[in-house]
């Protein structure tokens, strides 16, 4: 079959490649150059790579050139539609650079990487027996076609793309909605029609791989790396596509005049959609040339040079004048919800409500005239009442509650949300004893001061907080939703609160109505707004005969605000308090994987990427912050763990448990607030719970993490410091189903932990009893560990983490001599019977005891070592010191070491909680240098040795590579 080569102001090469109809690629000689066509050859002598597209007068070159460099890209959506400015006077240009952080590396890679469509060549030109007669190009552009039998042709198989091979098996199960029941919002909430589309792509960009969510909207293809971003990583107008070309195993290409994207959907039906509806949209007016353009510098981790321009309404960000000459933008910015303002002598900030972007100009003049083009942008966007204008000074507020639309004109005034229009409708639709609307416009009457500075300082991201605190990016709806999508959202959402964030006292009546009456004495509005949401009564009896409701308790206190929303609260109606059925306890039901959907997973940065079988493209991807539970299901050669999300339960298993702890170990670190230090082991648990102590109303939201023996409490707020919790088997714990709450006493200490979900209080429920019942050391051991802890110190050990961690002094204070020293002779021969009193004075004498058994009765470091340990003691380097006390650690005798692991150890975990027992590395070095070095210890040297053995003992005794900075500050105390 003949093929024809045209050349349209593209450099030639010595070779072109041409794809034929089985997939293989066929390279021709170049034809002799014309001088009617322009070379570059003598400024770039480096051979390319051309891909062609086949047509019924020839085939055509599509996407000559790939760069070599990618600027950081952005990581959010935007759900506002708009359109780029496009030139399609894009000249050739051999450095075109890729879009999307994703791709950033390429600065290594030649352009070859932007290979024929199927395959991937590292210089596809370098071949032997290429064609012997070569083709011809005239000077006017017509294309001789040459007879096939004098051209002589070789062809070999390209290797394809493939993407990254799974590496875990998961069975998913969809359940219901937690609160409100019925049925969640279809996947039909993105609509699907011949110009719309929207799945989970693979996406290639020379030999950069990533899964991305895909949208079309006509217009617009936007390529996000989650559902529930705000900024795209990249997005473009369909007038600037050249060529679609549909592939073999779910695969497609998009090609601009300069690079091209390649596809790949999970099944033949969505690449067909996919396809189709590019081409349907094809033959679109180029977007009107732009009002403003030029380079800036976008500041960030790394400052990147971008190039933006203002179209429209909207501010779009390329990677590079190139990208933005094709119309290949990384995102844009919709001036209706963002203001601008000077940051500093040549920068300034765009602000909106997710995010705020730097930039900064060369000189003070483009500044001037990039303030000036964003403000008139942004002003002849806005058309609004001083209201509005109040309201809309909150960037959350310049979206709309529900659907993210820009510039919402109406309220809800009793539930604290800006809406627009149409979502004003379906409020409307539930009834004044839900929702009250009102125009920012037109009822000016209701918008009292303190009504306004409600909305100012709280609206709608202390509303969503509460009403939307959990909704899975597949239910969320956007601008262009559906009037029935509309409404069955904001039902769900506003009458069934299936969304909401439920107060932890929400099961009692009483206790809502009394902590009602207490915090509308203060300024916590957010609270107040729970509370409501949760079904507190605003006309409920006080108790207080000068003041009977709450109303008249937040006057007298005189917050005005917390007045206000009472007020417009008096007389709605918030969703029932709809407690689920406790299901039959996990270890009887049904298992997952026997009715879930078998799928292959693997982890990507802070997304868990599912696809149908081991090697094909992703078919869903999970958001790990939607994780709400963990649990390990492990059980003898069977190696899994189960993960419950909003909407989801998964049960992912490995065949070996290092593969497991892997995926475990990554799952942990995106989702908590803090690090994980420790080892996991059988029997863990963590779970997002609301926990309350003793008989107070006050809740904290935590993550709580059950592993070893003990509780890990990780507070969502960084101010707050993680805190520890020793089980034993004297630990109390109950279970109130109803609630979804476990009672959890341990020493003096009451909390109560109030689960999301009723299967993951049922499982903790279970894992708990087995973390109770197990005696276990409340110290590390390194791996293979041997020798023996004489028995008295384990016991004080033991004592002492449970119940003596926040005593004040615990080892710097003394106890009673005498008692002290009956309690010696007592743990010498009875270790495991004798009493130990758990008040602060019985914790003194036992720490007490501790100190003064291992002085009198234990030798750690003997006679014929601490010379060595001197010496390694006065280098001046830690790395050298750090290194050097690892060796005589392994040369101490078995019993000797294991004995001072567990010491260090114990004052390890000591040091964490200074900040109330003021035992501080420092201090206990201080107080133990005695016993460890006996008449050494006035030496400074071996101060600082004993502090190094303790803030460094996981590198030390355990083996374990150091934690960052950021996290040795959390864990190690200093003077």
């Amino acid at each position: 079959m003949p093929f024809y080569l045209g050349f349209t102001g593209v450099p030639p090469t010595n070779d072109l490649l041409v794809e034929s109809e089985d997939n293989h690629a066929i390279i021709l000689n170049k034809p002799p150059f014309s001088p009617a066509i322009p070379s570059p050859a003598n400024e770039n002598q480096s051979q390319h790579n051309f891909p062609l597209s086949r047509s019924d007068s020839g085939v055509t070159l599509s996407c000559p050139f790939l760069g070599s460099k990618d600027p950081d890209g952005l990581h959010d959506r935007s759900a506002w539609s708009s359109t780029p400015p496009y030139s399609s006077a894009a000249d050739y240009d051999p450095d075109i650079t890729v879009v999307a952080d994703w791709a950033k590396d390429l600065g290594s890679e030649s352009s070859n990487d932007d290979d024929a469509v199927t395959g991937e060549m590292k210089n596809p030109f370098q071949m032997n027996n290429v064609v012997s007669r070569q083709v011809g190009v005239v000077p006017n552009g017509e294309i001789p076609q040459p007879p096939v039998e004098q051209a002589s042709m070789q062809t070999r198989p390209i290797k394809q793309k493939t993407p990254r091979a799974a590496t875990i098996r998961v069975s998913r199960r969809k359940q219901a909605a937690a609160s409100g029941g019925g049925a969640q919002i279809a996947e039909s909430s993105h609509r699907e029609s011949v110009v719309s589309r929207s799945s989970w792509l693979d996406v290639w960009k020379g030999r950069r791989h990533n899964v991305l969510w895909a949208t079309l909207d006509g217009q617009l293809v936007s390529l996000w790396k989650k559902r529930t971003d705000k900024f795209t990583d990249i997005v473009f107008h369909v007038s600037s596509i050249t060529d679609v070309r549909k592939q073999e195993k779910g695969r497609f290409s998009v090609y601009f005049s300069k690079k091209h994207f390649e596809f790949m959907a999970h099944n033949k039906e969505v690449q067909e959609g996919w396809v189709t509806s590019i081409l349907a949209s094809r033959g679109r007016e180029p977007p009107v040339p732009p009002e403003q353009h030029g380079a800036l510098t976008m500041k960030g981790p790394r400052n990147n040079r971008v190039y933006a321009a203002i179209c429209g309404h909207n501010l779009w960000i390329y990677n590079n004048k190139e990208d933005f000459q094709l119309g290949v933008g990384m995102t844009f910015v919709s001036m209706n919800v963002a203001s601008v303002k000077q940051t500093g002598r040549h920068s300034f900030s765009l602000i909106t409500p997710y995010k705020t972007f730097n930039f900064s100009t060369d000189s003070l003049r483009e500044l001037g005239v990039w303030l000036e083009s964003l403000t008139q942008v942004i002003r002849s966007a806005l058309s609004c009442s001083e209201v509005a204008e109040r309201l809309w000074a909150s960037p959350w507020n310049k979206v709309c509650a529900d659907c993210g639309c820009a510039n919402p004109e109406w309220a809800s005034v009793n539930l604290l949300v800006v809406i627009c229009e149409a979502c004003a409708g379906q409020h409307r639709s539930l009834g004044m004893h839900v929702s009250k609307v009102r125009s920012l416009k037109l009822d000016i009457k209701v918008w009292t001061e303190p009504l306004i500075l409600l909305f100012v300082h709280y609206g709608n991201k202390a509303a969503n907080d509460v009403w939307a605190h959990n909704v899975p990016g597949a239910e969320q709806i956007l601008p262009d939703s559906s009037v029935d999508q509309r409404g069955e959202f904001i039902r769900a959402k506003y009458t069934k609160g299936r969304y909401r964030r439920t107060h932890p006292l929400a099961s009692s009546q009483n206790l809502l109505n009394k902590r009602l009456c207490e915090i509308v004495c203060g300024p916590n509005v957010p609270e107040t707004m729970s509370l409501l949401c949760s079904g507190a009564r605003v006309l409920c009896h006080s108790g207080d005969p000068h003041c009977s409701s709450p109303i008249s308790l937040a006057e007298r206190a005189g917050q005005a605000m917390q007045t206000e929303l009472l007020r417009h609260n008096e007389y709605t109606e918030p969703p029932a308090y709809a407690h689920q059925k406790p299901s039959r306890d996990p270890a009887t039901s049904v298992p997952l994987s026997a009715a879930g959907e078998e799928l292959h997973g693997k982890l990507e940065e802070d997304r868990f990427l599912f696809s149908q079988e081991n090697d094909s493209a992703a078919c869903d991807v999970l958001d790990l912050r939607e994780v709400i539970s963990i649990f390990d299901c492990s059980n003898g050669p069977t190696h899994a763990f189960e993960m419950v999300t909003l909407t989801d339960q998964l049960l992912c298993s490995s065949d070996t448990e290092d593969g497991l702890l892997i995926h475990l170990l990554h799952i942990l670190k995106v989702v908590l607030p803090g690090p994980i230090e420790e080892e996991l082991d059988r029997g863990f648990a963590m779970s997002r719970v609301s926990v309350r102590e003793g008989g107070g109303l006050q809740h904290n939201e935590v993550w709580a993490v059950l592993r070893g023996g003990q509780v890990l409490i990780y507070p969502t707020d960084q101010q707050h410091h993680r805190e520890r919790l020793t089980l034993n088997l004297e630990t109390q714990y109950k279970i109130d189903s109803s609630e979804n709450t476990i009672e959890l006493v341990t020493g003096e200490r009451t909390m109560s932990m109030q689960f999301e979900r009723d299967h993951s209080c049922q499982s903790w429920h279970s894992l708990l009893k087995r973390a109770v019942s197990t005696e276990r050391k409340l110290y590390q051991l390194p791996p293979n560990a041997i020798g023996n802890v004489p028995p008295a110190i384990e016991r004080c050990i033991s004592h002492i983490t449970q119940y003596g961690l926040k005593v004040d002094g615990l080892y710097r204070r003394c106890g009673l001599a005498t008692k002290i020293s009956c309690l010696v002779e007592a743990l010498s021969s009875s270790p495991t019977t004798t009493p130990l009193e758990t008040d602060e004075e019985g914790l003194l004498d036992a720490a007490g005891a501790l100190k003064q058994y291992v002085r009198q009765q234990v030798v750690l470091i003997p006679e014929t070592h601490r010379k060595l340990w001197v010496e390694a003691a006065a280098h001046t380097e830690e790395t050298f010191r750090l290194t050097t006390y690892r060796g005589l650690l392994k040369k101490l005798p078995p019993d000797n070491r294991i004995t001072l692991n567990a010491l260090c150890g114990h004052f390890y975990i000591v040091q964490q909680y200074s900040a109330e027992n003021r035992m501080t590395a420092q201090n206990l070095a201080l107080v133990f240098v005695p016993t460890l070095f006996q008449e050494l210890a006035m030496n400074t040297d071996m101060v600082q040795l004993t502090r190094e053995l303790i803030i460094h003992y996981t590198l030390l005794f355990l083996g374990k590579e150091e934690e960052s900075d950021m996290e040795r500050e959390e864990l190690i105390t200093k003077l």
